[in-house]
């Protein structure tokens, strides 16, 4: 196998298997790294990703290395599935490096169901499901908030969500940070991205947003799978989304502040896009306070889904869902910026590791990883397409050398959504699923399906073989879709 990977005007040196180095030079102020076996790097040299990785080296303060996980494609300046540490003293923060959709994030919901049980339920189900769970763009939500409602979420998180009844104590236990950050600053939220919040709370929204029952196909590492309480044959449920308008609107007012606040610093980065506030500065301080409480926005918008389908099965299936044993898992951002402290080489250093389209995946033994899962590692989960399995992972022991404690997101956009309506036809790719592999997709529009055909992403499995490889993200299970619904 050759050393190096050449794509247009960028030379990537093999570190080792699966790590690929672009070498620090010009104005970049370290390295940058692709994680990727070669097919899927080819893939990833196909859009702007590498020169956005590139331009990620510019930002003031980054450590050891800009990375790009084996699910990279292009974003808005950062590519997703991009990992940054940026230190908290002499860096930045950078909205864009974090995405639009604050904490968009996957959470999966257990079930002592099994496949059997769902046989000849699967229109039944998936028609309840679409009528019960609000999605598609525009308003409309689980509950229908007022102001106060839009601030206490933005406050308190999941601990609002317990209060309210949406959760049970467990659910909080098993969600990141237990779903809640402290460092929240509704004021730091406008009053038109609270305003887009208010009647959103609780709902899908569109584009790669699902909510989608699956069936535990193979389990890999039996100690870790029963740790977590996966079986073969289980059903299960994932749902993926994050923080609505109110994320996307809080991403541009800052965006744009900061823009014209930083002129100096915008100045020196290769792409306006990347526009970042100094650490330390007023705009940096607010930012981060704004996106806390957009995370805690997105944790309460996917338990309130998730308290929804708990009563759509109990509908479905005529008994409680208590007696159907469905409790969480696991809730996982993947777009976000967070203070963490790393190993940077020479000292260890407080950093805002920005993930945008990547997982957090902390090793066993972590103080930040949920107690019930302190012993085995924290859960990963990393959705496929429709058509493919999704994953979950245990966070690996190299992930805090090598990543920053980060894994992948899911499998990877292939295509763009205007190619992907351009190639498919939604009724088509619709049918195919349910005959072929009796996969049931309902969705607002046939253009929405189109957009999101198994055909327009990446080889999900050859993303978690090199996560496993690299040892950043173990398998533990497998999962096949069994019906889904899209906004």
């Amino acid at each position: 196998m050759s050393d190096t990977f050449e794509a247009g005007e960028f030379t990537l040196h093999r570190v080792r298997e699966h790590v690929w180095e672009m070498p620090q030079e010009g104005d970049m102020r370290v390295p940058a790294r692709v994680l990727a076996s070669r097919p899927l790097l080819e893939e990833i040299a196909e859009d702007k990703t590498l020169q956005q990785l590139r331009n990620t080296t510019h930002l003031p303060g980054i450590r050891k290395y800009a990375l790009c996980m084996p699910d990279g494609h292009q974003g808005y300046g950062f590519p997703v599935g991009g990992v940054a540490g940026i230190d908290t003293e002499d860096g930045c923060i950078s909205p864009g490096a974090v995405g639009y959709d604050i904490n968009c994030g996957v959470r999966m919901m257990k079930t002592n169901l099994v496949y059997d049980d769902l046989r000849g339920h699967e229109e039944e189900l998936v028609d309840a499901l679409f009528e019960a769970i609000p999605s598609g763009l525009g308003g409309g939500g689980v509950v229908e908030g007022d102001r106060h409602t839009v601030e206490q979420v933005l406050d308190r998180g999941m601990d609002y969500a317990l209060e309210q009844d949406w959760a049970i104590e467990d659910d909080l236990e098993h969600c990141e940070d237990e779903g809640y950050r402290p460092e929240a600053d509704p004021g730091a939220i406008s009053k038109k991205a609270k305003d887009r919040g208010m009647n959103q709370l609780g709902s899908l929204g569109s584009g790669n947003h699902f909510l989608e029952v699956q069936r535990v196909t193979d389990i890999f590492d039996e100690s870790v799978a029963d740790a977590y309480g996966l079986s073969e044959d289980q059903i299960v449920v994932l749902i993926h989304c994050g923080s609505r308008g109110l994320g996307h609107q809080t991403c541009n007012d800052y965006l744009r502040e900061i823009e014209q606040a930083h002129q100096g610093l915008l100045s020196q980065l290769p792409d306006k896009e990347l526009a970042a506030a100094p650490a330390g500065s007023q705009l940096a301080d607010e930012y981060y306070r704004a996106m806390c409480a957009a995370i805690n926005f997105a944790w309460v918008n996917r338990q309130l889904i998730m308290h929804r389908t708990r009563h759509v099965f109990a509908d479905v299936f005529d008994r409680s869902w208590e007696e159907m044993e469905m409790h969480l898992l696991y809730d996982v951002a993947h777009n976000i910026a967070k203070k963490e402290v790393h190993d940077v080489g020479d000292e260890e250093r407080e950093l805002f590791v920005h993930r945008k389209g990547a997982t957090r995946a902390f090793p066993a033994g972590r103080p930040e990883v949920p107690a019930a899962y302190r012993d085995t590692g924290q859960p990963v989960i990393i959705p496929g397409s429709m058509g493919a399995g999704s994953y979950v992972l245990r966070g690996g022991e190299q992930s805090m050398a090598e990543t920053f404690g980060s894994t992948a997101h899911g499998a990877g956009r292939l295509m763009s959504r205007t190619q992907a309506k351009n190639e498919f036809w939604g009724g088509d790719v619709q049918t195919d699923l349910r005959e072929q592999q009796q996969v049931y997709v309902k969705a607002q529009s046939g253009a929405t399906i189109a957009e999101e055909a198994p055909g327009v992403y990446k080889d999900v499995d050859e993303v978690v073989r090199v996560s496993d490889a690299l040892g950043i993200g173990d398998k533990v299970a497998r999962t096949f879709p069994v019906c889904n619904i899209k906004g």
